[in-house]
């Protein structure tokens, strides 16, 4: 019997700690994966051109501190308010639906899955174009103030002389600038929301239609109060096996795209391998930092 179950809220401090920390784990893995390379390359001098630099001390070995604390803390800040963004979105727009059998997703119905990612996404966009700008808007007032000198005005006008190329004046710099501010703030959240509503959608119709006879992504919840539940464990093959085929299929689409029609074999084996590692790191680690916690109706 199929059941509708939709994800009303998850509950914060759970949510962070677990994703922080598999995800610093997932960097340990990694930078040793990183290291052993470095150390071949290394040892079999396949890069003559760096000359005593030992790519072991100089670059692996900071990699093994470096990328677990990385992924630990920027993890906690980016789970922590995605999460925030979830629960605050939910009741205007809908939370992520499952229809569940057994522990089985049979279908992820594709406009809840699709409209609340992507109206994530596009905050995230916005939280990124609003800081490129406020980066970018000083550096091109400082040009046009340059470009407004003589001094500058003289080069300028040299440089179109003998060139024929028109070279942009303070005040163009300067419009330069506001467009460019304009596109990050306005334009990128648009973009992220468009792209990532038609990303996720494809995701969930592939999986409904064609990934489902294969496999299906399994979710083992367990109710502790009323719509409490929490997520004891994860399937590890059949959800990985699931995630991997989507994203192959969502592969030979970005591979016709940009030519590369081998694209959808890498991301097999990527997202095959990350997401068999995130469940049993997962399984691993709920018994002794506790499991997600989330409200299902």
């Amino acid at each position: 019997m199929v059941d509708v179950k939709e994800i009303k809220s998850f509950k914060l401090a759970p949510f962070t700690k677990m994703s922080a920390a598999i995800y610093g784990i997932l960097g340990l893995i990694a930078a040793i994966v990183m290291l052993i390379a470095l150390s071949i390359v290394q040892v079999t001098g396949v890069l003559p051109q760096l000359g005593q630099f030992n790519l072991v001390t100089g670059l692996g070995i900071p990699l093994i501190v470096l990328l677990p604390i990385g992924a630990f803390f920027s993890t906690i800040v980016v789970s922590f308010f995605s999460v925030m963004l979830y629960n605050a979105l939910v009741p205007r727009l809908g939370g992520v639906k499952l229809e569940l059998e057994g522990n089985g997703v049979e279908k992820i119905p594709v406009v809840s899955f699709s409209l609340i990612l992507s109206a994530i996404g596009a905050i995230w966009a916005f939280i990124v174009g609003l800081v490129l700008a406020a980066v970018f808007s000083p550096l091109f007032s400082f040009i046009s103030a340059i470009s407004t000198m003589p001094a500058a005005a003289n080069i300028t006008a040299n440089i179109t002389n003998v060139s024929g190329a028109t070279m942009p004046t303070g005040a163009g710099v300067g419009t330069a600038g506001v467009v460019v501010s304009l596109l990050l703030i306005i334009g990128l959240p648009i973009m992220a929301f468009v792209f990532g509503f038609i990303w996720n959608a494809l995701f969930a119709l592939f999986y409904n239609y064609i990934v489902t006879r294969v496999a299906k992504i399994q979710l083992e919840f367990s109710q502790i109060t009323g719509s409490l539940h929490e997520l004891k464990q994860i399937p590890v093959l059949p959800t990985a096996l699931a995630v991997a085929i989507v994203y192959a299929l969502l592969g030979v689409i970005s591979g016709i795209i940009s030519g590369n029609y081998g694209e959808f074999i890498s991301d097999f084996i990527i997202y095959f391998v990350e997401t068999a590692l995130i469940a049993l790191l997962y399984n691993y680690l709920a018994p002794k930092i506790g499991s997600i916690k989330l409200n299902l109706e």
